[in-house]
């Protein structure tokens, strides 16, 4: 029996086995087994040279995919967004360019990908979905585009990106595992949890781990503990952007929101736009923006004055050590201390070290040693 088929073999009998506490273990085992399985698969399939998926170079700030099913208007709306030339038109699953475009927004570069539709059963491997589904999972936010008509497709699609291990608007499971050289496996959780010892145990042996010093914090669930246990998992933020509202009646409105609610999305969080006719599209380069926690960092350059007009962009959170990696040449290794302005700081040119956390909007200038 080949991966593909014990793979199949593995998701029919855990389709077909109840869940309960009794079948609990067994069911976490098959889980942990699958997911061994498929990343066996993906490997052999990333060896073979066939389906490795694409070589997009990243460039500019953050790199943003955009995710649909064909004909949604994802190259419509690349185009009306950035400096892209996708083709543009109803077309079936028959290419499989990545079409890249630059937005410029707030002083940021941020790149758009228009990846080719996605396609039911892409998770698989239909359509050359898995190759298409590896640009996703190196970028940094992705943005799910439905039609107004059929916004069903969330749930899909949400399978789809689920299937090779993407995981949108979740965190990481808090899940430490150490090997030992002996002693079998020892469960340590922070608080209660649902799941057995024995499940616990049974998905980390499937993993291949005898002897280690497992840590679990919070309450995972099955899918979450396979999850924490493997490294192949990404998790990354997600837009929802419902597109074609141009196009439909007022007394459509409600149905739609109706719709979007029994997908699980907030209407309310989701953006409405029309690529064709350019509404909405502010709207959505803000929730870009807040999504992927990009700061604007303008610098004070010594005898030329504080450039407004091309900012340091870098990410909430980030520091002026970030700041200098970013900026590069020799500034790091010659750095005496900076000088902040700024909502992060609590006067006009205060004196920061490397580990200041920036925020948007502050002005830096870096004393350095000549």
């Amino acid at each position: 029996m080949g991966l593909e088929e014990e793979i199949e073999s593995l998701e029919e009998e855990i389709a077909s086995t109840p869940y309960n506490k009794s079948t609990e273990a067994h069911i976490g085992r098959l889980k942990a087994k699958l997911a061994e399985k498929k990343e066996k698969l993906e490997k052999q399939e990333s060896g073979s040279g066939g389906s490795g998926g694409y070589a997009v170079e990243q460039h500019g700030d953050a790199t943003v995919a955009l995710v649909g099913f064909p004909s949604v208007g994802k190259s419509s709306l690349i185009n009306a967004m950035t400096n892209a030339d996708s083709e543009v038109g109803a077309y079936e699953f028959t290419t499989l360019d990545v079409n890249p475009g630059m937005l410029e927004y707030r002083g940021a570069n941020i790149q758009l990908l228009d990846v080719p539709g996605l396609i039911e059963g892409a998770a698989g491997g239909r359509g050359g979905g898995k190759e298409i589904l590896s640009v996703i999972r190196a970028a940094d936010l992705v943005i799910i585009m439905l039609s107004a008509f059929e916004v069903d497709q969330y749930e899909r699609l949400s399978e789809e990106l689920y299937g090779v291990n993407i995981r949108v608007d979740e965190e990481p499971p808090s899940v430490t595992v150490r090997r030992k050289g002996k002693d079998g496996i020892d469960v340590n959780t922070s608080g209660e949890m649902d799941l057995d010892v024995d499940t616990v145990k049974g998905i980390l042996r499937e993993r291949g781990f005898i002897n280690a010093d497992v840590t679990i914090r919070g309450n995972p669930s099955v899918d979450r503990l396979v999850d924490g246990v493997m490294d192949n998992r990404v998790y990354m933020p997600s837009l929802v952007a419902v597109n074609k509202v141009d196009l439909i009646e007022p007394s459509y409105v409600d149905t739609m929101k109706s719709e979007l609610r029994e997908q699980g999305v907030d209407p309310e969080e989701a953006i409405f736009i029309s690529a064709e006719e350019e509404k909405g599209l502010d709207s959505l380069k803000e929730q870009m923006w807040e999504e992927l926690g990009l700061i604007r960092i303008y610098m004070d350059k010594p005898g030329r004055g504080i450039d407004w007009e091309e900012p340091l962009i870098i990410r909430r959170g980030e520091t002026v050590d970030d700041a200098l990696q970013k900026l590069g040449g020799t500034l790091d290794e010659r750095f005496r201390f900076a000088r902040v302005t700024g909502p992060s700081g609590k006067h006009d040119e205060q004196q920061v070290g490397r580990d200041h956390v920036l925020e948007d909007e502050d002005v830096l200038r870096v004393v350095a040693r000549r």
